[in-house]
């Protein structure tokens, strides 16, 4: 049976060019650090790969610090603005990488909308003169799609002295991001979401904003980051940078999602979460009445189907939304499409042809049915 991946928003399957760039470092003595011919070729291609990085993302290459994933970037970002204060503004929808390394300090939560958008002027409410370290808020929310106003909070914080941390591990590589442009202090992302390899991403941190080190025991990284780089990783990191065409992928993405939320939605008692014309490309996510989302999550599996149901990043959680639950909107029920660089029409045909038999079928059961896999 043929496979149809509708998860890219998870984890995107690495590009060919990603792979051709990093197979020949896999077996290859790669330290960047030593003064040998084999580590200064380590060492260019870290640098290439951080000028590929930067480029992407309308940074300097020196504002990149390489780390193993968004996840570390965010940790490192709340770590290193410590000193600063311990009182952090996190909005409702965050990812719960940026929510659970704030709640180790003192943290401000602020509400957001219908569609999952946070208002500037609740985050300037809830700053804390001389008090606040940072404010964290999304490029763009992992699971409705719905963009937020980057901009206007970094704009906002800005006049009052505030950092802002922004999470683009879902943005990045799928819309244009200006680091520089939007005047932000600090922002991750991470490699496998757009398809690069896994286990590898950055913090951007503007030039001149000096942090604290999250992890220390070495120079790496202008000291910045202890511990010897992945150059397999950072060499198809920068590759996934260079092969990315936002404009033309963003595009197809678009179409590709409308189509899977106009199908979805012709459906009786199916409903579109999010923001669907402000949004991330690549994501759309509803809610099915009437049917448990785990039921309809594993039906379309085993019917080759891969999608998402809520926002954990564990199978084997499958709590209630916090992002719908911020939204009040059902948060039990919800499914996410999210495309990526490999997938086609028929990936979406599937979906569109599945998915009526799968919701009728489970509702003819009352939406409670065992699937065993």
């Amino acid at each position: 049976m043929a496979r149809h991946y509708l998860d890219h928003a998870s984890t995107s399957p690495a590009r060919p060019e990603v792979v051709d760039a990093m197979l020949p470092w896999l077996a290859a003595p790669a330290d960047p650090g030593r003064v040998h011919t084999e580590g200064h070729r380590a060492r260019a291609a870290v640098e290439e790969a951080r000028e590929q990085v930067a480029s992407l993302l309308g940074a300097r290459s020196r504002e990149v610090v390489f780390t193993s994933g968004a996840t570390e970037a965010i940790a490192a970002a709340v770590w290193g603005v410590a000193e600063r204060g311990r009182h952090h503004v996190v909005s409702a929808v965050e990812h719960s990488a940026v929510r659970e390394a704030a709640a180790r300090f003192d943290v401000t939560v602020v509400g957001v909308d219908g569609v999952g958008r946070v208002d500037p002027d609740q985050v300037v409410a809830a700053l804390r003169p001389g008090e606040t370290a940072a404010v964290h808020v999304q490029w763009g929310n992992h699971e409705v799609a719905t963009l937020q106003p980057v901009a206007d909070v970094v704009a906002a914080c800005r006049e009052r002295g505030v950092l802002v941390h922004v999470d683009a591990a879902a943005a990045a590589g799928h819309v244009a991001i200006d680091f520089g442009g939007v005047g932000a202090d600090l922002l991750s992302i991470s490699a496998h979401k757009f398809g690069g390899p896994q286990g590898v991403g950055a913090l951007l941190v503007r030039r001149g904003l000096r942090l604290r080190p999250l992890l220390v025991g070495g120079e790496q990284e202008r000291s910045r980051r202890a511990g010897t780089e992945n150059v397999a990783g950072l060499v198809g990191f920068g590759a996934a940078a260079a092969a990315v065409d936002v404009v033309e992928e963003g595009a197809r993405a678009a179409a590709l999602t409308a189509t899977a939320l106009a199908e979805a939605t012709r459906l009786e008692g199916v409903v579109a979460y999010g923001d669907t014309e402000r949004r991330l490309p690549h994501i759309v996510c509803f809610g099915v009445e009437g049917v448990e989302a785990e039921a309809v999550l594993l039906c379309l599996d085993q019917a080759g189907v891969a999608v998402h149901s809520g926002s954990a990043c564990s199978s084997e959680s499958l709590e209630p939304s916090p992002v719908l639950e911020a939204m009040g909107v059902e948060a039990q029920r919800s499914l996410r499409v999210s495309v990526g660089w490999s997938t086609t029409d028929a990936d979406i045909d599937a979906l569109a042809r599945v998915l009526p038999e799968v919701v009728q079928r489970l509702r003819s059961l009352g939406g409670r049915a065992s699937h065993r896999r």
